[in-house]
């Protein structure tokens, strides 16, 4: 078995392998030509993750800086996907990203993780865990995703977060580690910021 079939499949692995580097290098080489763009260059950036991105949606927007080492290239993206100002991946296993997800700015989600044996981190080795975040899902600011989670759909990050572990559908989940805090639910339907109603007739 490669280093590179390893990676993919969460195995401890080599990610100075010449294989993987070599398959890694030319995305990282595009990633930094997309972070030149122009905020005018729509059209060049949509064609970047059409191109790079292992999967992306339509209406799909990405603010730049944007930094990812494999460029994307195991990033999907659902439809309807806005990621702020610095969205991080350390993507050497693949992201899932379901639709309308929003990511606040400077959002990390880390796929690879080091081994807690230091023999085995002296010798630079690593493994890697998909990470897959439900459709309707927001995550705030700074926020850190850590390898091998899921979050579930209508779900809300809060800003700053470390989440290690699994988090539903529906909740409303913050804190170092991430906790669910409250589902949400009926409030929601009513009111958008603490006690001020949500004026449907006008939206």
């Amino acid at each position: 078995m490669t280093q590179y079939e390893r990676m993919v499949q969460g195995l401890i692995y080599d990610p100075a392998d010449e294989e993987i580097m070599n398959e890694q290098g030319p995305y990282y080489e595009k990633l930094y030509e997309f972070n030149q763009l122009r905020p005018s260059q729509t059209e060049e950036k949509q064609k970047y993750m059409k191109e790079v991105f292992a999967e992306c949606g339509e209406n799909c927007y990405i603010e730049l800086p944007f930094h990812a080492n494999w460029g994307g290239h195991h990033l999907h993206f659902g439809n309807n996907v806005y990621a702020n100002f610095g969205l991080t991946l350390v993507d050497d296993g693949h992201i899932y990203v379901g639709d309308y997800v929003m990511f606040a700015p400077h959002v990390t989600i880390a796929t690879a993780n080091h081994p807690l044996n230091a023999d085995l981190r002296r010798r630079g080795l690593q493994y890697a865990k998909d990470v897959h975040i439900g459709e309707n899902t927001w995550i705030g600011a700074g926020a850190m995703i850590m390898p091998g989670v899921t979050i579930g759909k209508n779900t809300v990050i809060g800003a700053g977060s470390v989440v290690t572990h699994d988090i539903p559908d529906n909740v409303l989940a913050a804190g170092v580690p991430c906790r669910v805090i409250r589902e949400i639910g009926e409030h929601e339907k009513e009111y958008f910021y603490q006690n001020e109603r949500i004026d449907w007739e006008n939206l």
